[in-house]
Order: C-alpha cells, then structure tokens, then sequence
C-alpha cells in the first residue's frame, strides 16, 4: 500500500509537471504570435510613413516626435501637367479620368524610383518631384531631367494603345529650397522657395508633348542632352527667363 501510494504521488507529480510545460509551451507560442503580430503592424506603419516621407524624416518624427525643416542648396525640382485636363474630364467622366490619372501617376512613381527622385505630391492632374534632398546629389539635375524624359516617352508609347491618353507638359528648374513637415494632423512633407515656382512656370510655359527646363538646369546638364534653346520667355510675375526645351 505505501509503495502505491509513493507511485501515485510521484505519477500525480509528472502530471502536473506535464501539464505546466504544456501550459508554458502555449503560453510562450501565444507571446511569439502576439510579439510577431507587434513587429508585422510595426513594419506596417513604418511602411506607411516611408510613403509619406523621406527615411531621415521618417526616423526624425519617429525619435524626437517632431521635425525641423532644412535648406537645400542644390536640387532640381519636376513639375508634370495634363494639357486641357478640365474638358477631357468632362468628355471623359471621373470614373474614367480618375483611371488615367492613377495608370499615369503610379507609371511616375516608378519612373521617380529608378532615377532617385523624391515625389512630392500630386495636386489634382499635377504631379511635383524633387532630387537633391534629403541628401545631397551631385547628379540631381542629370536625373531630374533624365526622370521627365521617361514620362515623355512613356505617354508617347501609352498613346499608341490607349485613345484616352492625355497630352502632358513638364517643367525642371534647379536651384535652392526649404524642405519640411507643415502642420501637426495630416502632416505632409513639401517644399518652398523661389525654385519651386520658377520650376512650375517652366512646366506652365512648356508645350504638348515637351520638357521645358530653365537656364540653371540647362548650365548643370548641357553636355548631356540635345535641347532647342528658346531664347528668353516672358513669365507672369518673374519676367524674362531663358528656357530650352529638351529631348534625349
């Protein structure tokens, strides 16, 4: 009787044992799925603020909790417009317009990807880029310019098979900005300064099918393209600016 009731207990003993190593093995397998859980939403949102700013930014906001805006001496900023955007969308509808815009727009981001451009934002049918910022690149203009080559072609080949395709205009300009976050809720990184605006008058002054880049451009890339020198253009607000158009 006693030696039974030693094997009991000892029985009793490995039971129980057994039941909290499987308790701990669940409750360890259900911290590994939450922790992974964690680092999957984790990844997610940081991929989602990655898609709003640039990596420094980003690990800026993300460490002190707000960012500073910098200036940048040497950039090139890309400036897009669809030629009579307004009345195609009414032949078209929003349905079908809001289609093009997004086949174009993602085509564009791609594009901005491969030559090492920071989109901006797009504003309406407007699409805005910059190279040079956050770090500094010697070749911003060179790949600025290289950039809007690509969306010119890319819209000559989408003509070829989509009768809906838009006409587009582009405008380069390079020279010096500030580049910050602006408000605290729905923030959005941007950029301001003179060579902002003189970059959307360039794409405002430029033609159906063409790149039209400025005198500060054309003296960082002249060796390196075909242009056809415009002469000097009178601008709204800014007066005569030399302007050339390019093509590969």
């Amino acid at each position: 009787m006693k030696e039974y009731l030693i094997f009991q207990t000892v029985f009793y003993q490995k039971e129980k044992q057994n039941i909290l190593q499987n308790q701990n093995a669940v409750l360890v397998k259900q911290v590994d799925e939450q922790t992974q859980e964690l680092k999957n939403e984790k990844q997610k949102t940081e991929n989602l603020l990655l898609n709003i700013l640039p990596q420094e930014v980003a690990d800026e906001l993300k460490d002190k909790g707000s960012s500073e805006a910098k200036y940048y001496d040497e950039v090139s900023v890309l400036f897009t417009d669809f030629v009579s955007f307004t009345q195609n969308s009414e032949k078209m509808g929003a349905e079908k317009m809001l289609k093009e815009l997004n086949d174009c727009f993602t085509a564009f981001d791609m594009i901005m990807e491969k030559h090492g451009l920071e989109k901006i934002k797009t504003i309406g049918d407007a699409y805005m880029a910059v190279c040079g910022l956050p770090h500094q690149n010697p070749n911003h203009a060179y790949q600025t310019v290289s950039a809007a080559l690509d969306i010119t072609e890319f819209i000559e080949n989408r003509k070829k098979y989509n009768p809906d395709t838009l006409d587009i205009r582009i405008g380069v300009n390079s020279g010096a900005l500030i580049a910050g976050i602006v408000g605290v809720k729905k923030f959005a990184y941007d950029i301001w300064g003179d060579t902002v605006n003189t970059a959307a008058r360039m794409e405002q002054n430029s033609q159906k099918g063409k790149l039209n880049i400025s005198g500060s451009t054309y003296n960082l890339v002249k060796d390196s393209f075909i242009f056809e020198q415009r002469g000097k253009v009178e601008v709204k607000g800014k007066g005569a600016l030399e302007m050339y158009f390019v093509s590969k």
